[in-house]
């Protein structure tokens, strides 16, 4: 166990640490926070795609109508 040696750390302390690692709930919380943010992106993309489908239809519509094809 060269690196337990090397960093002048016991094995204890080395697990203390691991130990408090594991129950810190900070990191968690912001890959939630990041996954609602995407989800919340995703969705508005998806709306503006739509929006754009149909605006884009009926001014294609309104052009046809003017020109007199």
């Amino acid at each position: 166990m060269d690196i337990f040696k090397r960093k002048n750390r016991s094995r204890r302390e080395v697990v203390g640490l691991v130990a408090a690692f594991h129950h810190d709930e900070d990191g968690a919380t912001a890959i939630e926070y990041g996954l609602i943010v995407a989800l919340i992106f995703l969705a508005v993309v998806g709306a503006i795609r739509s929006y754009t489908n149909t605006t884009s239809g009926m001014y294609n519509q309104i052009d046809e109508t003017l020109q007199g094809d």
